[in-house]
């Protein structure tokens, strides 16, 4: 047993401990993948287990693999047990059983864009406007109740005479009978099914149950409910199951992670015995202390506290700037300063809320040269959405830029498929002319659908009138004009998903790249806007070797380590996020997404802040994150945190400081932005009479002399302009 020395105390004691229910809280950092495979190899090697006996499920193929990979070290190669997804582990058993639940063996597996074409048929089929009901919110409606098991049926009883609920209710009986039709499943029916299957089929259940006596689970924190019970029903014949997990690293509940499993386990499997690993192989005492400090404001979690051996290492740094740009400066800063011969720049990493504020910290690496990498994400203008509208504005410049017409022809979707494109270049060639030119010919677009064609006459005009206008314009307002008018942002808002809801944040966020530039030159033209954003966008920083400063969302994060770590946007609304203060369970979850921020950190960790922060084009004074206030004051240095005196409960405080009804709300920006972006580009269709008096915001106030009901001529200070009506950003005073 040579192999168990490796172990500590608490780990030893996990890995002997095989009959019985067995809840191991692993901290983070604690050695919980060599608990779990030395337990395993423990009971193969000591207790005479045959594999074909355990059952061993994870999240992800790369955690599995690397668990198959440490058993085989440990016990030999070619064992047959089972270590597998959920979901992997499902689809076994699916196969060998399908017959019963009415499949074919030989069932086929829907992939996400299956779904999507699926579901796009299925709405042309029903006449469901395509536009209003995009596919993304059917599936994230359809996946919401798989995951909590309510049929078409009981959807339409839950949800009673609600028009979108009976729209759904319909998508979603079809979807249910063409998957059937076409012996197919979705990911979430493998789950699904699986528990259905083991329901209708006792023997089927009682084989498995006979087959997996030892069952482990890892990442218990993050099981729904439905994996919940795949797993409970295959345990409860033995009782020998063994979950691995820790309640404070649960920030997946947003996608249906339920962190009560791992809370209740005790009442769902008596007489359970709970290993705690509490020891920490990877920070410095100082960080798990920062740690624990927050994360121990949690009702909602087991008592448990990180120590390590480790010194207790440097103080974490705090730093507040002035506003976003020094907080940036400030970290590319420290980078260089850190940096030397034996240290690369992988060992820095940058860990933000929102994947909108990495823009900052890219520009600020760029100047200094420093390579970095955006991981869980792309790189800021290289984000689909970003790229789209630079396309646009790039084509209101220059009408000939056929590459950045082919890009955005069809987004939002115009009925402008591939061939159709295709045809549209060709004729382009054949003529000599631009794509643009050909889109302007009537003869052609004539020979398109009436839908198209209309589509793409609106595009042109859209193109053409901020063409004429774009010197009259500020940058700002023509950006929110075509974001508008196109209708690239009505797509976005339609399709009601957290990724639409991420690419709309990312948008708002370009408007202050916009007003930035606006600043430092309120007469810059688009055209040299357009040149700064393509020079710094061009810039290569992905070094071949990954030796780059990781730039990631503390999402992304969990699972990984870093000697170096900054952790930027430490304040209320920003992280804890504005919706976090809405409920307590909310704010909870961020707390646990802070505290695995902080423990990525190895070696040194720096949190900052910014006085005031331009989030969606928008300037607000910040206030310090809550969490900043709850840390421990001890274990920082640099800028001090400034707390203010809690308020007496019975006055509705929530939070130090601020009552429930006054809440304390920046950055629920996001929302405003869009509103803004709204209205202002619906004023520009106001009517004008002559003699009205309106306000530019380039050429000030003026009075109008002509109206033709195209455009409108305005007597301004320095002389008379002819602006288009519906797009020069012109209203009444």
């Amino acid at each position: 047993m040579d192999y168990l020395e490796k172990l500590n105390k608490e780990q030893k004691e996990a890995a002997m401990y095989t009959e019985g229910p067995l809840l191991i809280l692993a901290g983070a950092g604690s050695g919980k993948t060599s608990t779990m495979t030395h337990r395993i190899a423990y009971m193969i090697r000591e207790k005479g287990v045959d594999p074909y006996n355990i059952l061993a499920v994870t999240f992800t193929n790369k955690a599995a693999g690397e668990m198959r990979d440490r058993v085989e070290e440990l016990v030999g190669p070619g064992q047959n047990l089972w270590i597998l997804t959920f979901h992997s582990a499902c689809l076994r058993i699916l196969r060998r059983h399908a017959e019963i639940l009415g499949y074919g063996r030989d069932f086929a597996v829907y992939d996400p864009t299956d779904q999507k074409t699926l579901i796009k048929n299925i709405s042309k089929e029903l006449n469901i406007d395509s536009k209003q009901y995009k596919p993304a919110y059917f599936l994230g409606a359809i996946s919401d109740c798989k995951e909590k098991r309510i049929s078409p049926e009981e959807y339409e009883k839950i949800h009673g005479d609600d028009i979108k609920a009976k729209i759904i209710c319909k998508v979603y009986k079809q979807y249910e009978a063409t998957l059937k039709k076409n012996n197919a499943m979705d990911f979430d029916d493998l789950l699904l099914n699986a528990v259905k299957l083991f329901e209708k089929d006792e023997a089927v259940l009682l084989q498995y149950r006979n087959r997996f006596r030892y069952i482990m689970v890892d990442e218990y924190q993050d099981t729904n409910q439905i994996q919940y019970r795949f797993v409970k029903m295959l345990a409860e014949a033995h009782d020998n199951i063994c979950v691995v997990g820790d309640d404070d690293q649960c920030i997946y509940q947003w996608r249906g992670a339920d962190i009560r499993n791992i809370l209740e386990f005790e009442k769902d499997f008596k007489n359970a015995k709970v290993v705690k690993l509490e020891q920490n192989y990877r920070s410095t005492s100082n960080i798990l202390n920062a740690a624990h400090s927050v994360i121990a404001n949690n009702r909602g979690r087991k008592d448990k506290k990180l120590w390590t051996r480790q010194e207790e290492g440097d103080k974490i740094v705090y730093f507040r700037g002035e506003s976003e740009r020094d907080e940036a400066y400030f970290i590319a800063g420290e980078i260089d300063r850190m940096k030397t011969t034996d240290r690369r720049y992988s060992d820095f990493a940058v860990l933000y809320r929102t994947n909108a504020q990495s823009r900052t910290f890219e520009e600020a690496l760029s100047r200094r040269e420093i390579p970095y990498r955006v991981l869980g994400g792309l790189r800021y203008y290289d984000r689909k959405e970003i790229k789209d509208m630079m396309c646009y504005m790039r084509l209101v410049q220059n009408n000939a830029d056929d590459l950045a017409l082919a890009r955005i022809i069809n987004e939002p979707k115009r009925g402008i498929g591939g061939k159709t494109l295709e045809k549209l270049q060709t004729l382009a060639a054949v003529r000599n002319e631009s794509l643009f030119d050909v889109l302007l010919d009537r003869e052609v677009i004539g020979s398109f659908s009436a839908k198209a064609e209309a589509n793409i006459r609106a595009l042109a005009e859209l193109i053409l009138s901020y063409s004429g206008e774009r010197d009259n314009m500020k940058i700002s307002d023509l950006y929110d004009g075509l974001l508008v008018k196109s209708g690239y942002l009505k797509a976005l808002e339609d399709q009601n998903t957290l990724e639409a809801e991420s690419r709309i944040e990312n948008l708002m966020e370009f408007k202050s790249v916009i007003y930035d530039y606006e600043k430092e030159d309120s007469n810059i033209s688009l055209a040299e806007f357009m040149e700064r954003i393509a020079l710094l966008a061009e810039v290569d920083n992905h070094d071949a070797d990954e030796n780059a400063v990781v730039l990631m969302t503390m999402h992304s994060a969990k699972g990984l380590e870093f000697p170096f770590v900054f952790m930027p946007g430490m304040e209320d609304g920003l992280f804890p996020g504005w919706r976090a203060f809405d409920s307590e369970d909310g704010l909870e979850e961020e707390r646990r997404l802070c505290y695995v921020g902080i423990t990525r950190a190895k070696e040194r960790l720096w949190l900052t802040s910014a006085e005031t922060r331009t989030m969606y084009g928008k300037t607000d004074y910040t206030r310090e994150s809550q969490f900043l206030r709850e840390l421990d004051k001890s274990l920082i240095e640099g800028n001090a945190i400034f707390e203010k005196k809690r308020q007496d409960p019975s006055q509705g405080a929530f939070t130090d400081g601020v009552s429930s009804a006054k809440a304390f709300k920046p950055f629920d920006q996001l929302k405003y932005a869009r509103q803004q972006t709204k209205q202002k580009v619906a004023q520009m269709s106001d009517a004008f009479v002559v003699g009205d008096a309106v306000s530019h915001p380039k050429f000030g106030e003026g009075r109008v002399s002509a109206c033709d009901g195209k455009t409108v001529t305005v007597e301004f200070a320095e002389g008379s302009k002819k602006l288009a009506l519906g797009y020069a950003p012109i209203k009444k005073v």
